[in-house]
């Protein structure tokens, strides 16, 4: 089988695994749409196989890693699902009390993606909690299909509530400083957003690519800043709207559209990613906390 890269496949390809990822198409239908690009040694098989996740080549923190404390751990969610897991980490090593952040999961439940992302975000000096969502069905199931699946079967305003108990559990977390951000990658977006809107006390948010909220945003208290990807037009068709309506509350943000790029950018995992475009974007994300929550 050809082994694939980048300059192999059509945009088309990567338009089809983002309706396929976002439940506009089932799996069935995905591989019959790929068939169309199957030509020239180029196999529904290879195709397939290069646009799934790879998960264990892909870390960027080693989960083992001696300078972090990272564990997982739960905290009760009153309003959503219950009892709720997720990975806390923190620096093994830090003096006084350490600002948090909320590393909320796209559409499939924190797989280990975003566990390395909270844990990447950790080693910057902050402690970091990343929730399972689909906790109450049972977790991540260890593996993006079946995750999805999960994932849809929840209510998603449940699953704010979620992530604006994890807020509440770092606040009162002995160990941080009660200055807290959220960011979150695709459903995580809409969640910062959301969290924007209804946590008066969240001092900032980050989105990557996240659905934009319509009403009650002359409540949002945090500074913004808003990453997107140049080919996502279905996110991007939202940003005029919501850009308006900061505009005419007067609200703190900075917004970053990273051209030629697919929705998912940062997520390492997939042939999506764009690391010029991710490492701009993290660094971005990373002084932008330090700004707001470490000042």
């Amino acid at each position: 089988m050809k082994k694939l890269k980048k300059e192999d496949v059509k945009q088309e390809v990567f338009d089809l695994y983002d309706d396929y990822a976002h439940n506009k198409l089932q799996r069935r239908e995905f591989i019959e749409k790929l068939s169309t690009y199957a030509v020239g040694g180029i196999t529904v098989a290879s195709l397939m196989s290069f646009m799934m996740p790879n998960y264990k080549d892909t870390f960027v923190v080693n989960p083992n890693n001696p300078d972090l404390d990272s564990k997982m751990i739960s905290y009760t969610s009153p309003k959503g699902g219950g009892e709720i897991k997720g990975l806390l980490s923190k620096p093994k090593e830090f003096k006084g009390k350490l600002a948090g952040i909320v590393v909320v999961h796209e559409n499939r439940g924190l797989n280990p993606y975003i566990e390395d992302t909270a844990r990447r975000a950790a080693l910057e000096g902050f402690i970091t909690l990343a929730p399972d969502a689909l906790s109450p069905l049972g977790g991540y199931p260890g593996n993006d299909d079946e995750g999805r699946a999960m994932q849809r079967k929840r209510d998603r305003n449940e699953m704010l509530e979620d992530f604006i108990a994890a807020f509440d559990y770092l606040k009162n977390h002995e160990d941080c400083s009660g200055k807290i951000g959220v960011v979150g990658f695709c459903f995580g977006g809409w969640i910062s957003n959301m969290m924007a809107v209804k946590v008066s006390e969240l001092a900032a948010a980050v989105p990557f690519y996240g659905g934009q909220p319509k009403d009650d945003i002359d409540k949002i208290n945090a500074p913004l800043l808003l990453q997107f990807a140049g080919l996502d037009e279905r996110v991007n068709a939202g940003w005029p709207a919501y850009e308006e309506a900061l505009k005419k509350h007067n609200k703190q943000y900075e917004a970053f559209v990273y051209p030629d790029v697919n929705h998912g950018f940062h997520n390492t995992s997939t042939p999506r990613y764009n690391e010029a475009a991710a490492e701009l974007a993290w660094g971005r994300t990373m002084q932008f906390f330090k700004e707001h929550l470490k000042a």
